[in-house]
């Protein structure tokens, strides 16, 4: 049996392992006071409870070993960045562990942006509705727990280890058989599909991990494909405009579904109407069928008047930033729309109520979410120059600061110079650096890149993120307790999830 290109995912750090000696563990666990060491000084941060959302380490240490035992062995195979263009093995799982994914339906969420917080209000909404859930999303913030949910909630350590252990088998019957070994997601996406048949769930909410055609999760029959906003990312496995990208995402299109379809440049949109005829799905397009009629900036997220396949839905509170999670609400709700029938043999909107309750549940950990005031701290995800653009803006609307400070850690293989230059008309300086990732762009090399964007008065280097951190903050306080300072942590996920385990967020 032969391996998959050589990867050095197995050697990349634990970022728990990385952090977890410059972490006090003597510090007193204040919910509302938490302490970070950096170097041999202190910073102080107002962090609050650990989020439900995101799972921390596990309190019994027999269950973290065994936690660490199956991290470890995920992370020895071939890495999700790297694609290999075949659905074959993940087929041959399914067909071995008796083809889990067809015992329940699912809605399929492809795109280059939204496509984890618009998963994450379409589980909401349903969840209202009274269905169980399951919801697979990709990558994770801190833990890898994350990606598989039940119900609203990442499942637990116990279960993710029991999962794992019960599809194992199965993986070396395939390993043995097929020319490559299953990748990491492979293996994790048959977990999800497995736990999601076990538990049983009534729907399951799926993230492609990247393009569609041939990503791992596609051997689902989803009855609603939805395509967030499509973008140039991953352009080296994907295609080179938004057009051929769009023809890989398109992939997810089945036979007779409904596709919900969020604003998409012309040449995207065109390969998805024409897919969609070849499949003879509908089409239900944001700004024609479905959209945003009104938004306005409320306490902690924004007031929204959506207008749905069924009809309008007023006074919607959504607890996210930005005009994009109103769009990923819109889309989000056509979706659910669209499971349920409205607009086409189920006549009216659905009870709007429930509606109500659904989206004020949302929250999206690490995307424009706030983790420490005086001065405030925000932490998002963004990590190519669309999502940047559309967190400039967002910041810009839902925020006062009279001076924001960046800090910047990024993938060496993403577009970090677009990246920036998204960001430089609001920072009015940036401290680059670098999280544990084998994929992170270095410290210099980022700076290097920083200084022709913002100019070298305008940047600083801090290689190590908790040394970063403290620099931000330090130059936010500069403003005055009053006076508006402010920082944004951006640039990878990765740098996200970090940054939100040192400032005890999770």
């Amino acid at each position: 049996m032969s391996e998959l290109p050589p990867d050095d995912s197995s050697e990349r750090p634990d970022p728990l392992d990385a952090f977890e000696e410059i972490i006090s563990e003597e510090t007193e666990r204040d919910p509302d006071l938490a302490v970070i060491e950096a170097g041999s000084r202190t910073l102080r941060t107002q962090g609050g409870p650990p989020s439900a959302d995101v799972p921390a380490r596990p309190e019994d240490p027999e269950v973290d070993r065994a936690l660490r035992e199956v991290e470890q062995e995920l992370a020895g195979r071939w890495g999700e960045t790297k694609l290999e263009p075949s659905v074959s093995r993940i087929a041959a799982l399914m067909d071995v562990l008796g083809d889990p994914q067809r015992s329940y339906p699912s809605i399929h969420i492809t795109g280059t942006n939204g496509k984890t917080s618009t998963a994450r209000m379409i589980e909401a909404l349903l969840g209202a509705f009274e269905l169980r859930t399951g919801r697979y999303t990709s990558p994770h913030v801190q833990s890898v727990t994350e990606r598989i949910s039940l119900d609203g909630h990442p499942i637990g350590a116990e279960r993710f280890i029991e999962t794992y252990r019960d599809i194992q088998p199965y993986v070396d019957m395939v390993d043995a058989a097929q020319e490559y070994r299953l990748s990491f997601f492979e293996v994790l996406t048959g977990m999800a599909y497995a736990a999601f048949a076990d538990a049983p769930v009534d729907v399951a909410v799926v993230e492609v991990g990247m393009g569609g055609t041939w990503d791992a999760t596609n051997v689902i029959d989803a009855d609603v494909a939805v395509i967030t906003p499509i973008d140039l990312d991953h352009t080296d496995r994907l295609g080179s405009t938004t057009g051929e990208i769009a023809t890989e995402k398109a992939g997810i299109i089945k036979d007779d579904a409904t596709v919900v379809l969020a604003q998409q440049p012309v040449d995207a949109a065109q390969v998805v109407l024409k897919t969609s005829v070849r499949k003879n799905a509908t089409v239900a397009r944001e700004g024609l069928e479905f959209g945003v009629l009104s938004r306005q900036v409320a306490v902690g997220g924004q007031m929204m008047t959506l207008r749905g396949l069924g009809g309008e839905y007023q006074e919607v509170y959504l607890p996210l930033h930005g005009a994009h999670q109103a769009h990923n609400a819109a889309v989000a709700l056509a979706a659910v729309e669209a499971f349920f029938g409205v607009g086409g043999a189920r006549p009216g909107p659905l009870d709007i109520e429930t509606v109500r309750r659904a989206f004020a549940s949302v929250s999206s950990p690490g995307r424009m979410e706030v983790v420490r005031r005086s001065p405030t701290v925000v932490l998002d995800a963004a990590h190519n120059p669309a999502g940047a653009r559309v967190t400039a803006e967002a910041v810009g609307e839902a925020f006062d600061f009279s001076r924001l400070i960046g800090v910047v850690g990024a993938s060496g293989d993403k577009n970090v110079r677009g990246l920036l230059e998204a960001f430089e008309p609001i920072f009015a300086e940036i401290v680059v650096t670098q999280n544990s990732s084998h994929r992170a762009m270095g410290a210099d090399e980022l700076a290097a890149i920083a200084v022709e964007v913002f100019g070298e008065e305008r940047v600083q280097v801090e290689p190590r993120l908790p040394d970063a951190l403290e620099a931000a903050i330090t130059l936010a306080e500069e403003e005055g307790e009053f006076a508006g300072g402010g920082v944004l942590v951006t640039g990878s996920v990765i740098t996200v999830g970090e940054a939100r385990l040192l400032l005890r967020k999770g």
